[in-house]
């Protein structure tokens, strides 16, 4: 029998402080007469221990008070101690039959105890329906667990524009980020290999821009294609459902529409948005290969309407009290078309921007106005913080309101350079959170892309950079794992390169860690030994820590592989 201290030392992320009570025959058990108590503001975790532990456990966990009963309790006190995600859950009772009670600073506070609770009874608690024995003792350890997060904003970004990702998929994805605690899913709905978000008012968005005939296979240097179409879209009521979803769990969604560069695939849809001067844009069809298309948005004023409308029936389907973000991208925008453009350089003069940079600023920083009027806050690739509005060229102040936030992608300069300027930061430095770069070294990774990027290193990364003055750091509101899908064609694939890397990374995220070289990563993996366990009865198709499995290798099929450490910049 696994021991109570055994469940302790187990669970992921790690708490902040976990003990067993001392002088307790060590464990109890869930069993036929435990009953759920729901106090005020807490009856949607119970919902969710009904359907997901009843199913998994095949116990009834019928409402009702007693000595058998879980309870579910907001307490002020834990919020003053722990804040409002986090929790205190303990447990008593006998050889017979326990008592646990959760205790959360807020609603959200606790879902993550009962969270905590699921892991505390095995990997079959992770199944969708029993497979254990009828009258199976659901065995507990007589302990405390106080918790709560060390940063509020803990992400994950899934790209559905690249590879289309089926809603069922995304829900799926919901719940292992829930399993792991993680509470902000940034969705990049489009790009030039696709449109993926369902615009009413321009239907040919989803009609043209969500299908392309070919795709790539392998990276964009490989010269293997997969002649199939692919494509598809989320209506709005999927993502209604999704957003809802997420919100049963504490998840808030951040949509991405792309402006003014990754965007060939909405300038395929409507040609007029393009830089109609300098390329036959009726000539463009939605990019069939990866990499940065040369097809920008044009900088009219027509194109800022059209993307009005847009951004206002996003607006209408992520609400603001579980969306407060809005992603607009702003990254990797080539500047050619313009220099070409007489319309571009018109409206370089006439907004005496400078050059061409100054006028991706504008483009930006027209829809950072536009969201904040509305109750809203920008957030964008750390490219936004280039190209001030001084004639003349160079590079100042761009003029972001102060509620515009910051995705530090291309290392922690970035991240740095917003806080110190006082803009709201989310690290996710691609040297070392993004998860499409490679596992290990050597030929067996299926579609080498980027930097070995393990476990351990996972682990050891840090979101606040050493010497950040606390005023800025302050300003860094967690960090984000992205998974870039231009080489994960399926779910299958996209759960290889998320995992394990991502309980890792929920670790970072959530738990009280020392400094990066002080870490215990062999306490770590012994604890992942069971948490593997748990993602097989979860169903995820996660990279051994032996290496691939024979059907994840893609032999024949050439990536991108950088040698060496990545630079920490």
């Amino acid at each position: 029998m696994t021991t109570d201290q055994d469940f302790v030392h187990d669970l992921i992320p790690a708490p902040a402080k976990a003990a067993c009570r001392a002088g307790s025959p060590g464990y109890a058990a869930l069993g036929e007469r435990t009953t759920l108590d729901a106090g005020p503001g807490t009856h949607a975790t119970a919902r969710w221990l009904r359907s997901v532990l009843g199913a998994a456990t095949g116990l009834p966990l019928a409402d009702g008070g007693g000595p058998h009963a879980i309870r579910l309790r907001i307490s002020q006190d834990v919020e003053r101690r722990h804040g409002p995600e986090g929790y205190v859950l303990s447990t008593d009772g006998s050889m017979a039959d326990v008592a646990v009670l959760i205790e959360g600073g807020g609603p959200a506070g606790v879902f993550w105890g009962a969270q905590t609770l699921r892991q505390l009874l095995g990997p079959d608690a992770h199944r969708r329906a029993r497979v254990v024995p009828a009258g199976h003792d659901w065995d507990l350890p007589l302990l405390t667990v106080s918790d709560g997060p060390r940063f509020r904003w803990r992400g994950l970004m899934l790209d559905v524009a690249r590879h289309f990702m089926p809603k069922d998929d995304v829900l799926r994805h919901l719940d292992l980020m829930a399993a792991h605690k993680l509470n902000v899913l940034h969705l990049h709905l489009t790009d030039d290999q696709g449109w993926r978000v369902e615009i009413k008012r321009h239907p040919r968005l989803t009609e043209v821009g969500a299908w392309r005939a070919r795709t790539k296979w392998g990276h964009r240097a490989s010269p293997l294609w997969n002649e199939t179409p692919h494509g598809g879209f989320y209506t709005q009521d999927d993502l209604r459902e999704i957003v809802a979803y997420a919100a049963d769990r504490h998840i808030s969604v951040v949509p991405e529409i792309d402006v003014p560069g990754h965007s060939q695939a909405a300038i395929a849809a409507y040609p007029e948005l393009g830089n109609t001067d300098v390329i036959d844009t009726t000539a463009l069809s939605v990019w069939d290969t990866w990499g940065i298309s040369p097809n920008v948005l044009a900088p009219t004023d027509n194109v800022l309407r059209f993307y009005e409308g847009v951004l206002e029936e996003v607006l209408d389907v992520f609400p603001a009290d579980v969306s407060p973000f809005v992603h607009l991208g702003g990254d990797e925008c080539p500047k050619d078309q313009w220099r070409a453009s007489p319309t571009a350089r018109a409206r370089i003069e006439e907004l005496g921007v400078g050059d061409e940079d100054g006028l991706r600023s504008w483009f930006v920083r027209h829809f950072d106005r536009w969201l904040a009027a509305r109750g809203r806050r920008l957030i964008g690739w750390d490219e936004i913080l280039e190209g001030g509005s001084r004639a003349g060229g160079g590079t100042t102040d761009p003029g972001l309101t102060k509620g515009a936030a910051v995705s530090s992608w291309r290392g922690y300069a970035g991240g740095i350079a917003a806080a110190r300027a006082g803009h709201d930061v989310v690290m996710c430095p691609e040297q070392h959170v993004y998860l499409d770069h490679r596992q290990a070294p050597g030929q067996d990774e299926p579609v080498p892309i980027g930097y070995v990027r393990t476990l351990a290193d996972v682990y050891r990364f840090d979101p606040v950079p050493p010497g950040l003055a606390p005023e800025a750091a302050a300003h860094i509101l967690g960090t984000q794992a992205n998974v870039w899908t231009e080489v994960m064609e399926n779910r299958a694939r996209v759960d290889y390169q998320v995992f394990p890397r991502l309980a890792a990374f929920a670790e970072v995220a959530w738990s009280p860690l020392p400094a990066p070289d002080a870490r215990d990563l062999d306490g770590f993996e012994r604890r992942m030994a069971a948490h593997y366990r748990r993602l097989d009865a979860l169903g995820v198709d996660y990279r051994p820590p032996s290496g691939p499995r024979p059907w994840q290798r893609r032999p024949g099929v050439a990536g991108r592989p950088i040698d060496g450490p990545p630079p920490n910049v």
